[in-house]
């Protein structure tokens, strides 16, 4: 099955390590002109010399307002992945809310804040679209450690199912996916200690942790034409966790 998207305008938020990075790189292959923003310039930088046709954009998205003023201003995009995200962990009792708000503002918030700004363009062109939000399987199932975390990743999931029941009529599609812990240095920051990896990788049935790639596959089929009756759904990326 082959996916295009010859033609397309694609935007990624957190492009410039991890997933997001991988994201963009696969959509760029398929055809997509792709706009990577991330916060640190230097990741920018490095993923510019590898892939000079990306456009690439400085933007902070806590800061709602001014990346608001920062997205208005790409132009149009046909394509949207949030895949922007921070997490703060630790013990339910020692979880400062402060910590909660600040995952809440990016995780929540921002996915919002972006998604009005693209979605906008969409419906004035008449001409439809696709989003994908980067959700988490601690959405799905209690992690120790994770309350803030998974708080704002259960929001996300049922932010997107009510963007697609809105959006649908418009003919924009908006999905999530799920996914278990993901080889990345975000993700890795917590599941660095091997006894804890190992504990994690005993509860996912085909006993490892994903690989960036094996989630931005999923993601590009969502944004293509192939998964054109696919709406408003949370699908998890983990191996078989949740299922157990």
């Amino acid at each position: 099955m082959e996916i295009t998207f010859n033609g397309k305008r694609a935007l990624v938020t957190g492009a410039g390590k991890g997933i997001g990075r991988v994201i963009v790189i696969e959509l760029m292959k398929c055809g997509a002109q792709v706009v990577a923003l991330s916060r640190t310039q230097s990741d920018l930088d490095s993923l510019k010399a590898e892939y000079p046709q990306v456009e690439i954009v400085l933007c902070d998205l806590a800061d709602l307002q001014e990346s608001n003023k920062i997205i208005a201003g790409l132009g149009d995009f046909d394509l949207l992945v949030n895949n922007a995200a921070i997490a703060k962990c630790g013990s339910f009792l020692d979880t400062k809310c402060s910590d909660v708000a600040d995952m809440m503002n990016i995780n929540v918030n921002a996915v919002i804040n972006v998604s009005q700004v693209v979605v906008k363009s969409m419906i004035r062109r008449g001409v439809g679209g696709a989003i994908v939000n980067i959700s988490s399987q601690a959405s799905m199932a209690a992690l120790a450690d994770h309350v803030g975390y998974a708080a704002t990743k259960g929001a996300l999931d049922s932010a997107t199912r009510v963007m697609a029941c809105e959006l649908g009529p418009k003919n924009i599609r908006v999905n999530a996916v799920n996914p278990t812990v993901i080889t990345t240095d975000m993700s890795m920051a917590g599941w660095s200690d091997p006894a804890r990896a190992a504990w994690m990788k005993e509860r996912i049935p085909l006993g490892r942790f994903g690989d960036p790639i094996e989630v931005a596959q999923p993601v590009l089929f969502l944004l293509s034409d192939k998964a054109s009756m696919i709406n408003g759904t949370t699908i998890p990326i983990d191996g078989g966790f949740t299922a157990c």
